[in-house]
């Protein structure tokens, strides 16, 4: 197990705190953590600027946990407040003490906290703390808060500090997390609900994953796309122009077909357009809900299954059985498509030139085994998504492939597409 990002900016908040009465430095600082854990932690980089100002941090240890912070240091300057003149209008937004956001008064904030460089701002509505706010959550506020309190109870201190926590290595360490896609802007976020870090790396990226679903249900509604990965917002972004520029309405999740469908139902979502690549979802035809391949694969069995269900010989299914990917089997697909004459002249040509995509043969060809074959795909993936929402929430789906271009897709397709672009 490790630390918390919380966990640093309380302690060095504690320890800024501690040295700001003393006068002098400390080597280390102890903690204990809302999990019952007492920290003991080193001291680095500590600042004194002149008798009312001390910063210091802490460097963030994750343990076993793959978190891109850990080894940074987390900094916590707490200084000594001016008190306004008679008359002076002190105001915030938010009640929890964060500096400069508003109109609420701060008059009784003894211990006032805000974020310096490396930590985000909040700039969409939906997440745990309201935009303009630093992106300091409400746990490790009240773990600073107690810490810099406890300083100032033992040394019967009763003005008002204020405590700026940073993380320099944030602004760019924000690029590798999914505060961009959250709204948050200009480094990472201070985390943390037991001061703990224990290496629970998918359950974390569960949790990202509903945190991004409620943000974009209070910034475009509750008409959204979903899609497995990257791929999804390629393809949105090159077949729908309209999405091309700026902020697209469409959640990532991942492998996590099962959770994210959860996650949607607690949201109370009225419609879904799933955009998924066919080497991910022809696993979810057969209901497997996880698509990681950890987990399960039969790619090829499912596309040899379909085939035979659309008239394919058993010869073609054990060619299907013989491919690595999914492309690979299409073009199987296809290959029986022109040997059987089951294809127009223009699509042969394309074939015998190796310029043949199934996208041009689905629309000229409806009827062949490689359309087939993808329209019992699409309707056995619906199935399933339908069972885990019932008639809560409209699904829609569009399948596609890299290599191949649109594949299938449901009838309400272009009627969810305009609801969602609405």
């Amino acid at each position: 197990m490790g630390y918390t990002t919380g966990s640093c900016a309380a302690a060095a908040a504690k320890a800024a705190a501690q040295m700001l009465f003393l006068g002098a430095p400390i080597e280390r600082v102890s903690l204990m953590t809302p999990k019952g854990i007492l920290l003991d932690l080193a001291v680095e980089d500590i600042r004194f600027d002149g008798n009312t100002q001390v910063s210091c941090a802490i460097r963030k240890d994750s343990g076993d946990d793959p978190d891109v912070t850990n080894g940074v240091l987390v900094y916590a300057e707490v200084s000594i407040r001016k008190e306004p003149n008679a008359g002076e209008n002190v105001s915030n937004a938010a009640c929890d003490g964060t500096v400069g956001c508003g109109a609420e008064p701060l008059a009784n904030e003894k211990i006032r906290i805000d974020g310096g460089i490396g930590i985000g701002r909040v700039t969409k509505k939906g997440l745990e703390q309201p935009v303009g706010n630093a992106a300091i959550n409400r746990v490790p506020r009240q773990m600073i808060r107690e810490a810099v309190e406890e300083i100032c109870e033992e040394q019967e201190f009763d003005g008002g500090l204020d405590v700026i926590i940073s993380i320099p290595a944030g602004v760019e360490l924000a690029k590798k997390t999914f505060n961009p896609n959250l709204g948050i802007e200009g480094g990472i976020s201070v985390l943390g609900t037991s001061g703990i870090v224990e290496p629970m790396s998918e359950a974390a990226l569960k949790e990202s994953i509903r945190v991004e679903l409620k943000m974009l249900v209070e910034n475009f509604g509750k008409n959204l796309i979903f899609s497995p990965g990257n791929y999804g917002t390629h393809y949105v972004k090159d077949r729908w122009p309209a999405f091309a520029e700026g902020e697209i309405p469409l959640l990532k999740f991942s492998n996590y077909v099962g959770d994210v469908l959860q996650f949607a139902l607690e949201s109370e979502l009225e419609s879904i357009l799933f955009v998924a690549h066919i080497g991910k979802f022809v696993k979810v035809a057969a209901g497997i809900m996880n698509t990681h391949s950890k987990e399960a694969d039969a790619r090829v069995e499912i596309m040899a299954s379909a085939a035979l269900r659309a008239g394919a010989s058993a010869e073609v299914a054990r060619r299907i059985l013989d491919c690595t990917t999914t492309d690979a089997a299409i073009d199987v697909l296809l290959a029986e498509d022109v040997a059987l004459c089951r294809i127009s002249d223009a699509s042969a040509a394309l074939h015998a030139s190796g310029q043949l995509v199934a996208e041009d043969v689905l629309r000229s060809d409806p009827n062949c085994l490689t359309a087939q074959t993808m329209q019992i795909l699409l309707e056995k993936v619906l199935y399933h998504l339908n069972r885990k929402v019932g008639d809560d929430i409209e699904v829609g789906l569009v399948l596609f492939s890299n290599a191949h271009g649109t594949l299938a897709e449901s009838e309400n397709a272009g009627a969810l597409l305009e609801k969602i672009t609405r």
